[in-house]
């Protein structure tokens, strides 16, 4: 099972439009045209190391204007989580907000207008409260997601409309300081945030662990600089945690586990990627 990237330009905007009655993003932009793959395909090509997104501030509705302190300290952590392990035919994308979710038909529909289908989906209760989980697989193939622009782009959808819907998630995620009605009430110190490991996971592959501050544009960029040292990404997860980003990554050096050099290799371009400053124009 691969996370398999196509090649061509993928247009972000025409992925995020909905419903007339939607208020999604009317302009946006992800730098770079997508010109590399991931195994078994060639991982030679390059792609825009920088992403841009212009959404509209979801509007505040009374009753979170109204919340009280000791309310809004019960707002769950949100999380999203997009999954091409679990699965070889159907990309799995798993959403949580506590007990606070619904049916999710907005976010169904935003994902088809995504150009793709939802083959199942369902809902169970944990300790965490209420997940919602879809599989879904592209319209036009019937395959499961496998360009990284449009995987960004449906982990971008659904958090836009959870800012959108549940509006009082905004302090609680990253993207809420550029796109929600209210920004995270704590800064995330890249340096403390941002770890990074490798493991040996059998024989023809490693395992690799990232964990940073989330922003726009992550899952591609990540991607980008594993593939510009000619390291194959195999498989991943991608998950959103409130301010954070978890990422694994299944990958491997000419069909074998990453040597302990290249190992070091990928950990230091990444962590000198994910703690350089982050405030050109191009960062949201």
């Amino acid at each position: 099972m691969m996370i398999a990237m196509a090649s061509g330009s993928f247009d972000v905007c025409s992925g995020l439009k909905l419903a007339e009655s939607s208020k999604l993003p009317k302009r946006c932009h992800l730098g770079g045209s997508l010109g590399f793959f991931i195994s078994p395909f060639s991982n030679t090509g390059r792609l825009s190391s920088s992403a841009s997104l212009n959404l509209p501030k979801a509007a505040s509705p009374t009753a979170v204007e109204d919340e009280s302190p000791r309310q809004a300290d019960k707002v769950p952590t949100p999380k999203v989580i997009i999954d091409q392990d679990s699965d070889p035919d159907v990309t799995i994308v798993e959403i949580t907000f506590g007990d606070r979710l619904g049916a999710l038909l907005d976010t169904m529909k935003s994902l088809t207008n995504l150009g793709l289908n939802v083959v199942k989906a369902n809902v169970f209760l944990d300790s965490s409260g209420k997940h919602n989980k879809f599989a879904i697989t592209k319209a036009s193939t019937g395959r499961k997601v496998e360009d990284p622009e449009l995987l960004e782009a449906i982990r971008l959808t659904i958090i836009n409309n959870l800012l959108e819907y549940h509006p009082e998630s905004s302090a609680q995620l990253a993207m809420g300081a550029a796109f929600g009605i209210d920004p995270p009430m704590q800064q995330v110190d890249v340096d403390i945030a941002t770890h990074i490991n490798i493991y040996d996971d059998g024989p023809d592959r490693s395992l690799l662990i990232v964990e940073t501050a989330d922003r726009p544009g992550l899952l591609v960029d990540l991607v980008k600089i594993i593939t510009d040292i000619n390291i194959t990404v195999q498989s991943g997860e991608f998950d959103t945690e409130g301010l954070l980003a978890k990422a694994k990554f299944h990958v491997s050096y000419q069909d074998k586990p990453l040597i302990k050099p290249l190992q070091q290799v990928l950990a230091n371009s990444l962590r000198y990627f994910l703690r350089r400053p982050t405030t050109e124009d191009a960062s949201f």
